[in-house]
């Protein structure tokens, strides 16, 4: 450790990014330290995130009765009405399991863990503040992992019953009739179709005309198909003009549209983007910018303009995914300490946890037409698989894009049962430079939905010769 620093390294969020990089200094021998302003360890993710709000989703597959799930959650008990008691019954126990997972991985690895809010007095030095005291500390390096929180509602504060934001909707106490969601984003997208499931008579607001434009189209449409099955009303191209609190009883929101249009609804759930939590941290004390929705510019080792300082996580920007967080913090700290990890590897998966779950790596269709990239397709149907029939899924979708010249596999793009999981073997074989002779000579067991990728090989191999 450099003498005249109390630590080499200074992660500021316990979240994926935070708690690897501090992890991997760890490894390498450093004094690290972690600071958290929560109540636990784990940041959003664990709180109000990515583990609650999947937990929800299990349970409603469960509940609902979609693809045989209910063996899944011992917890639960079959009930064709269930309450928000019913579908986060599971929930403090999981969260607690997860946080004791990362305050173990944390202290054997002798990272210190500060509770507090930290804010930078110079580039090397922070003041880390809790309702009991102040402490002062100074490091070598800097990692800011402090995450994202919901984008303020214009005009309006949200109160946890009838405006929400996204972190709202795990602290739930009932049920609503009615549902409308601004913002067809990824979280918009996964929490209407949630509750449509459940049931709900949900409304999606979104600005644009088609939502989640960097997946597959086909993909796309066949998510809508579904939610429109389960009388989600899609309003693409529709913005929100003014928002009104009927008093009731009961209290109902009240939208008002710029197209003149009026939408009624028990509940509105805001998401309309997340802000990057770096408004505490006075970073122009440290020498650093952020853009207008709090976000920090780094290079491809994720340090900042400062050297020393890094970033990492949904504090950057695109793609704010839990598995990439995590692999940016490991490869910043890595960067800090001068270790040659090379760069962020290209083909990452992306899953949407909507009810179908999507998930891609790779290409999809319209960027490898803008490119200008010849491709064929090869695609297979939960319907023809015998695993499909088995879980119930009719609808499932699964392709696989193809260099027409080299046979290379080019992506992998999948809505249905299982789809986040699916997609890791076609990853590896992307990453590994592989294309369709592997798939044509491999063999998958049977029957279960990795079966997918011979059947869609197949499926381009003629069309190949066609």
């Amino acid at each position: 450790m450099t003498a005249s620093y109390d630590f080499d390294l200074v992660c500021i969020g316990s979240g994926p990014a935070g708690q690897r990089a501090a992890v991997q200094a760890a490894k390498l021998g450093k004094r690290v330290a972690v600071v958290e302003k929560r109540r636990s360890l784990g940041g959003v993710c664990i709180e109000t995130g990515t583990i609650p709000s999947k937990t929800l989703r299990e349970a409603v597959v469960m509940y609902a009765g979609i693809a045989g799930r209910g063996d899944r959650l011992p917890w639960a008990r079959l009930n064709g009405h269930p309450s928000c008691a019913d579908l986060l019954a599971g929930l403090d126990r999981i969260i607690s399991r997860e946080i004791e997972v990362i305050d173990h991985q944390l202290r054997r690895n002798d990272v210190v863990v500060l509770t507090g809010e930290a804010a930078f007095t110079d580039p090397h030095r922070l003041v880390v503040r809790s309702d009991q005291h102040a402490r002062e500390v100074t490091a070598a390096n800097v990692v800011i992992a402090v995450g994202t929180g919901p984008a303020p509602i214009p005009g309006v504060a949200a109160d946890g019953e009838v405006i929400l934001t996204t972190d709202d909707v795990v602290r739930l106490q009932h049920l609503p009739k009615t549902l409308a969601v601004v913002g067809a984003g990824v979280i918009g997208i996964e929490y209407a179709s949630i509750f449509a499931a459940l049931g709900v008579t949900v409304t999606l607001v979104e600005r644009r005309q088609r939502p989640l434009e960097f997946l597959d189209g086909e993909i796309v449409d066949e998510l809508l198909h579904q939610m429109r099955s389960r009388n989600v009303t899609l309003r693409f191209g529709e913005a929100v003009e003014s928002l009104a609190i009927a008093d009731g009883p009961p209290r109902r929101a009240v939208l008002h549209l710029e197209s003149g249009k009026r939408i009624a609804t028990d509940i509105v759930l805001f998401s309309a983007g997340r802000v990057a939590a770096t408004a505490s941290l006075d970073l122009a004390a440290a020498g650093l910018t952020a853009d207008a929705r709090g976000r920090i510019s780094v290079d491809e080792q994720f340090r900042t303009t400062v050297p020393h300082i890094f970033a990492a996580g949904d504090v950057i920007g695109y793609p704010s995914l839990a598995a990439t967080s995590s692999e940016q913090g490991r490869l910043a700290a890595s960067a800090a300490f001068g270790i040659e990890v090379g760069s962020m590897a290209p083909h990452f998966p992306i899953g949407i946890y909507a009810i179908p779950e999507i998930s891609m790596v790779g290409a999809p269709e319209h960027e490898l037409t803008a490119a200008r990239i010849p491709y064929e397709t090869g695609v297979a149907r939960y319907r023809e698989i015998a695993r499909g029939q088995l879980l119930g899924d009719h609808s499932g979708m699964f392709k696989m894009l193809f260099h027409r010249d080299d046979r290379r596999l080019l992506g992998v793009h999948c809505i249905g049962t299982g789809a986040t999981e699916l997609v890791h073997v076609g990853q590896a074989v992307l990453g590994l430079g592989g294309g369709l002779d592997y798939f044509l000579g491999t063999v998958f067991n049977y029957p279960t939905l990795a079966e997918c990728y011979k059947v869609a090989a197949l499926d381009a191999l003629n069309k190949l010769r066609a």
